[in-house]
């Protein structure tokens, strides 16, 4: 049982990720394995924020889910860095702008879902059209170029090893440990076991999905910010990866698509595999179509035979 516990469901991405990095050493040599591998860190670490935010929305009981998560990313993307841009190159300040353009998004979000009776899966897709043209009129189709200060802290090595990661992998043992530890996390681990037995225990369900809903919009208003600075700019099309990707990296990383269990620590393997199968398949020159379809495929098949961890 203790075996079952440490080395269940959650660690078979960690397992899918190495051995994909042993193909790509024994296909380009040992000595890729060191820039690959990092590449995989820096984006793996943007799908990592993104996969917890919808692990706290899937945890929260059967049937959440945010839809959208890309277009809140885009959008906090383009209004940091346009109030970057205002005060002069405070990056400071886009972050600042980007969670609470991602907190206000996930408010919205649940507001339709609690008020008008919608399914989270319509409420949140609506949204998402919404959120997009906002963006869309924001920026239009140019790309607005990030602070200097974000670029140099998305791309900074301490000792060689990328600080970005670094400061996801500290967020991800804090959401690990709210869930274990902190009374919202476990609040949240109840009602999504059961809404009427977590409602007769004094759970206030509804704050807790809000709250659920406010931090899966502002961990995708971070991941938009750091982005933005990775790779130069904010874009109308950078969240479109980050939609299926980040709800297969939630079931292949622990978490019940049924609710009331999660794992934040899992989600780590997962986004490693997908970030690794993406590089693999550019190396051996993969057509985009193929690529597109390759990857559709493999996320509906992970989604389907994963195990999913009954809630207890």
């Amino acid at each position: 049982m203790t075996l079952a516990r440490y080395f269940g469901p959650w660690t078979y991405g960690f397992v899918a990720a190495a051995l994909l990095l042993f193909a790509i050493a024994a296909w380009s040599g040992a000595g890729s394995v060191g820039p690959t591998l990092s590449t995989a860190l820096a984006f793996g670490a943007i799908s990592v924020l993104v996969g917890t935010g919808q692990m706290f929305v899937i945890a929260s009981g059967a049937g959440n889910i945010d839809l959208s998560v890309p277009s809140v990313l885009t959008l906090a993307a383009y209004v940091s860095m346009t109030a970057v841009a205002s005060t002069g190159g405070l990056a400071s300040i886009g972050l600042v702008t980007a969670l609470a353009v991602g907190m206000a998004a996930g408010a919205l979000n649940y507001a339709a879902i609690r008020f008008l009776a919608l399914p989270p899966i319509i409420a949140t897709l609506a949204w998402s059209f919404i959120f997009q043209s906002f963006a869309f009129n924001l920026g239009g189709e140019a790309t607005l170029k990030p602070p200097p200060a974000l670029m140099a802290f998305t791309t900074l090595r301490f000792l060689g090893i990328q600080v970005m990661p670094l400061v996801v992998m500290g967020l991800s043992i804090l959401a690990a440990l709210t869930l274990v530890r902190g009374v919202w996390g476990r609040q949240l681990l109840a009602t999504g076991q059961s809404e009427r037995a977590a409602h007769f225990a004094g759970v206030r369900v509804g704050r807790v999905r809000l709250v659920a809903y406010m931090v899966c919009g502002a961990a995708a208003g971070l991941a938009g910010f750091l982005l933005a600075g990775f790779t130069g700019g904010a874009a109308l099309n950078m969240g479109d990866t980050y939609l299926l990707e980040a709800i297969a990296i939630v079931a292949l990383g622990g978490t019940s698509v049924a609710g009331g269990q999660a794992n934040a620590i899992g989600i780590w393997g997962a986004a490693l595999f997908f970030n690794l199968m993406g590089t693999m398949l550019n190396m051996f020159q993969i057509q985009a179509g193929v690529r597109f379809v390759t990857m559709g495929l493999l996320i509906l098949l992970i989604v389907a035979i994963v195990p999913r961890p009954q809630a207890r």
